[in-house]
């Protein structure tokens, strides 16, 4: 495409410059090729081509008037090679050597280098754009060729009559914006491909944030309904077993359900919040060691006694890390309730300089009775210390009991703050 530019020059000095024009056009050629999808036609650059080839050539005609005056015949050269330039998205190889053929034709038939070039030289931008950089070449070489036949054979037997064989110092010229234009053709392709790759990346960066921010509010959804389900479960069982008996401990129980469902109904709102406004901040502080009396308490309702140990000084961990310590103690304690025969349980917390680390001891044996958990307590509790970098160990103890031990990094890991 380039080297029509070149041919141009290899005709009187041209008042336009060379491939400069396009030096800003990957970016707005790839945007109209990809976000288009090719689906609409580039009907004002076309026509902003077409006025400017017919303009110019006219102008062009009159600067050399040792050519062929532009008649009908050059005119509709001059438009067939621009209106096929609306195609040169959906089928560039194509258009690229039509509008080589047409400029050849139209430099054949004796007509003023000029304009006509630009035609080839935006045709052939497109193919090697688009990928196709053998037809690129292919539709240059093809014009190059049959202009050399023209300006140094056959030139005696063509118009304009009298004309003169062009000099080869010329065709030097001609090769050298061959070259260069062609070289800002690869430099757009490039530019071109890197764009794609880059947008291909940040759409797989967008979804692989989007699944797993999907995953935090899985798991969050998750804690804060196991736990307190788990607790109405129980706390309705006791109820219907003493309704009649013991209806002053039923109505206990009954207090106790509501209590926890109300619980669960807020921290779930609060969940849903971050939903609704992803933007904003969320109003509510998000829950951390320091509500282990609520989780204490919570337990107690369902029957279960827990004696919290805390070691160290009592450093507070990062917020993610505070969040993360919550929901595997809140885990584990559910998974007492459900599971455990056993109506104790003992939590540690150690606080150390770089390390916080959790230990969730009960004394079994496993009952064997649903609860109505889902299973993926434990997965949930090791993804949470996956994210962080952290570790988690769940399993049974020699003694018969059941333990679940999870050492957390006191500070934000990478992954965290997701």
């Amino acid at each position: 495409m380039d080297e029509q530019r070149e041919h141009r020059r290899g005709g009187p000095p041209l008042p336009w410059g060379g491939p400069t024009a396009w030096r800003h056009g990957p970016p707005w050629w790839n945007r109209r090729d990809d976000d288009t999808g090719g689906s609409r036609l580039p009907w004002l650059t076309t026509l902003a081509i077409t006025v400017f080839v017919q303009v110019g050539s006219g102008f062009a005609a009159h600067g050399q008037l040792d050519r062929e005056p532009l008649g009908i015949l050059g005119r509709l050269l001059l438009l067939a090679g621009t209106l096929s330039l609306l195609l040169r998205h959906r089928h560039p190889v194509p258009v690229a050597y039509f509008t080589a053929g047409t400029a050849l034709v139209y430099l054949g038939a004796g007509y003023a280098y000029g304009p006509v070039l630009l035609t080839v030289a935006v045709g052939c931008f497109a193919a090697v754009v688009a990928g196709h950089r053998r037809a690129a070449w292919g539709a240059v070489a093809m014009l190059w060729a049959g202009h050399l036949l023209v300006a140094h054979w056959l030139y005696r037997w063509l118009p304009p009559d009298g004309d003169d064989a062009r000099t080869w110092g010329e065709e030097t010229v001609v090769a050298v914006w061959v070259v260069a234009i062609i070289a800002v053709s690869e430099l757009a392709r490039v530019r071109r491909e890197q764009w794609m790759k880059e947008r291909a990346e940040r759409a797989q960066a967008a979804k692989r944030r989007a699944d797993e921010e999907r995953l935090r509010m899985a798991r969050e959804l998750h804690d804060v309904l196991a736990h307190s389900i788990s607790v109405i479960n129980v706390q309705a069982g006791v109820g219907l077993a003493l309704l009649d008996s013991d209806p002053e401990q039923a109505r206990t129980a009954l207090t106790t359900i509501k209590a926890a469902s109300k619980e669960a109904l807020g921290e779930v709102r609060q969940v849903l919040d971050t939903l609704r406004a992803p933007g904003e901040a969320p109003r509510a502080p998000a829950p951390g060691l320091d509500r282990l009396p609520e989780l204490v308490q919570q337990a107690a309702s369902a029957g279960l006694t827990v004696e919290v140990d805390t070691q160290g000084a009592g450093k507070k961990p990062a917020p993610g890390v505070d969040l993360a310590a919550f929901r595997i103690v809140q885990e584990a304690l559910t998974n007492v309730v459900r599971h455990s025969g056993s109506r104790n349980a003992r939590v540690l917390v150690r606080y150390e300089s770089a390390t916080l680390t959790l230990r969730v001891d009960d004394d079994g044996p496993a009952t064997g009775a649903d609860a109505g958990g889902s299973g993926n307590g434990l997965a949930g509790m090791r993804e949470r210390a996956a994210a962080l970098n952290g570790t988690i160990e769940a399993g049974s103890r020699p003694d018969g009991g059941f333990r679940v031990t999870a050492v957390l990094p006191m500070r934000s890991a990478p992954q965290e703050d997701q």
